[in-house]
């Protein structure tokens, strides 16, 4: 790249480590970013009104500049001081995408306000709960989850369900999509929803060129934010998709700072900042 306008992260298994720590080598490339007048921001499969909590959380005495919520459903600029929503599933989607996966004996929830609706409590169930700090709700009836419409509808199943409910997907001819974020979680989405859509439309408000952009991200939901940003690098840890669809692919992985040891020896000492 010859120019850096922006750098955009994914948040669990990018910029943090898998015990949910932001590092202080990886604050220390955000500040110095910021310091030189770069843009930051992260995009997550979480919702905005979590997100917008990660930068205080950390430490930063500023805001993020922008903010990616809910796969792309969600937008905030900080500049703008205002939220774009996007695509969501219709109700009667969000029926059909729980009979789909029905036969995977699988445990459905959804962000529904500022809480987790769910069919049941398990313990993937509360262990999100409290790596998100969000309540757990258990449904008392099914329809309770498509009440009203909805960015996403995720399914906890077993990691050795995923090949086969991947190969289903690829067949899926629906108004919405259903991809892997983990290797026991699949997300479904209005088709038109992703990453790379949120940054287009927050690039084309602030005049920012694509090209100018810098991506970070590990799995499937990242690779066309990956894709359509100037240059797109994917963890050491990511998913294979990733890594074969992306500009590069850093050295170390998320638990070794591998973020901030890429942006210092492929960037910061480039520029000298």
């Amino acid at each position: 790249m010859d120019r850096i306008r922006m750098v955009l992260c994914d948040i669990d298994s990018t910029l943090i480590t898998d015990d949910q720590r932001l590092t202080p080598y990886t604050k220390n490339i955000i500040d110095r970013l910021h310091d030189h007048g770069i843009l930051f921001g992260i995009a997550s499969g979480r919702p905005i009104n979590e997100v917008n909590t990660k930068a205080k959380l950390w430490g930063f005495d500023y805001n993020f500049d922008i903010l990616i919520g809910m796969n792309g459903s969600e937008l905030w600029d900080e500049k703008a001081q205002k939220q774009y929503d996007y695509y969501k599933l219709k109700r009667e989607w969000m029926k059909e995408i729980i009979e789909l996966m029905e036969p995977y004996h699988s445990n459905p929830y959804i962000y529904y306000h500022d809480v987790m609706m769910c069919k049941d409590a398990d313990e993937n169930m509360m262990r999100s709960s409290r790596k998100n700090g969000k309540e757990v709700i258990v449904v008392k009836d099914m329809k309770e989850m498509y009440a009203e419409e909805n960015a996403k509808i995720m399914f906890r199943i077993k990691e050795s369900q995923m090949d086969e409910i991947e190969a289903m997907l690829e067949k899926l001819d629906a108004p919405y999509k259903g991809f892997k974020t983990q290797p026991t979680l699949i997300e479904f989405a209005d088709k038109r929803t992703s990453k790379d859509y949120a940054l287009k439309e927050f690039c084309k408000m602030n005049d920012i060129d694509l090209k100018d952009v810098l991506a970070f991200g590990d799995t499937s939901n990242d690779n066309s934010m990956l894709e359509c940003a100037g240059w797109g690098v994917c963890m050491a840890n990511g998913s294979d998709d990733t890594k074969a669809i992306a500009d590069d692919i850093t050295e170390r992985t998320n638990n070794e700072d591998g973020f901030a040891y890429y942006m210092e020896e492929h960037f910061m000492k480039k520029y000298n900042w």
